[in-house]
């Protein structure tokens, strides 16, 4: 299934029916009255977060959605039948957006959330709901009102426990392939990584969902490489972890760079707990792999893991820190309260 995370729709709820003029005329009956009945109302649109979807392809080859319109009323009374809502569903953690694609309408960030993108129209009056003491025979009636027209954004920014960050083949990929049953692609040139990718990891009889994203470069920000768009799928991430390669000239530049680029994205990123690990360290001899670890302590000023990928050496312990930081994230916070004896 291609991944798909960004969607534009168009909606329209439900005009209501017109109410009917009418009057009832049998045989017989000399003082019939008026009998016209009201009009249904226009269908709502909805938007619901289900379970079992994580890409928003659905919405790549169908772009508009219109509720059902409600009936007109009719005589004897009759009213019109309420238009039928329409319902999209879309994944847990989806944004809808205005169209100015900046206005955050609604998070769906919980299962079974729902929400109405638009109201459909109330249904006119027929012209029995007219009729008085002084007015016997009223002859009008109320048109249905009219639907909302309005167009969205579907902006999906997945659900993970930790989200990984690094240049392209930096080893982000391979990690997740490591520790995790995904199979990302995986090959030895830049940008294989072109859409976001889900693991699950189990340590210690428990488990966590980890989110590998596309290779950030210096100047992702202003659209160059990949840019910046999928950033926006770590922002709920409990922690990120930073691979560094270790066989790259420069490490320090390299960590740079994605922390340069993160400041620029803004939001709560730059202030995330974040882990450090200089990946592929299997490739370097013993003094290369102390000087960089130098130097990249020197730049981070916090601890820094090694790993690598293709062994697994380190891998372990880097998924139980990992796996402390997100337990310490997700913990309630506890209030304080001072046990001071009572007093009147």
């Amino acid at each position: 299934m291609k991944f798909l995370d960004l969607a534009k729709v168009y909606i329209r709820s439900g005009s209501g029916g017109s109410g009917s003029v009418s009057f009832r005329r049998e045989k017989h009956i000399e003082y019939g009255g008026p009998d016209g009945g009201n009009g249904g109302r226009g269908g709502d649109v909805i938007i619901e977060a289900v379970d079992g979807l994580n890409t928003l392809i659905d919405y790549r080859y169908q772009q508009h959605f219109f509720a059902k319109n409600g009936q007109n009323g009719m005589g004897k009374q009759r009213s019109g039948k309420d238009g039928d809502h329409i319902i999209l569903k879309v994944p847990v953690g989806t944004e809808i957006l205005d169209e100015d694609e900046e206005t955050v309408l609604v998070d769906m960030a919980t299962l079974g959330q729902k929400f109405k993108l638009g109201t459909g129209g109330n249904g006119g009056f027929g012209n029995l709901h007219f009729k008085t003491s002084l007015n016997r025979a009223p002859r009008r009636a109320n048109p249905g009102q009219a639907g909302i027209d309005r167009t969205v954004w579907l902006k999906l920014k997945l659900i993970a426990d930790v989200g990984l960050l690094g240049v392209p083949n930096a080893g982000k990929s391979t990690f997740l392939a490591a520790c995790s049953n995904a199979r990302p692609k995986i090959a030895d040139y830049p940008f294989t990584t072109l859409h976001p990718n889900l693991g699950v990891v189990g340590i210690d009889r428990t488990e966590f969902v980890v989110a590998d994203i596309p290779g950030l470069i210096q100047g992702a920000s202003e659209g160059k490489g990949i840019g910046d768009r999928f950033l926006g799928h770590v922002e709920r991430c409990a922690v990120l972890l930073h691979l560094v390669d270790g066989t790259s000239k420069s490490v320090t530049k390299e960590y740079s760079t994605i922390v340069t680029e993160l400041e620029k994205y803004g939001g709560d990123l730059r202030y995330k707990p974040k882990i450090v690990a200089l990946n592929k360290v299997d490739a370097l001899t013993e003094n290369q792999r102390k000087k960089k670890l130098i130097e990249l302590k020197a730049v981070t000023n916090s601890e820094v893991y090694e790993m690598s990928g293709v062994s697994s050496a380190g891998v372990t312990e880097i998924l139980r820190e990992l796996r402390k930081v997100i337990d310490k994230a997700n913990k309630p916070e506890v209030l304080e309260v001072e046990d001071k004896p009572w007093r009147p």
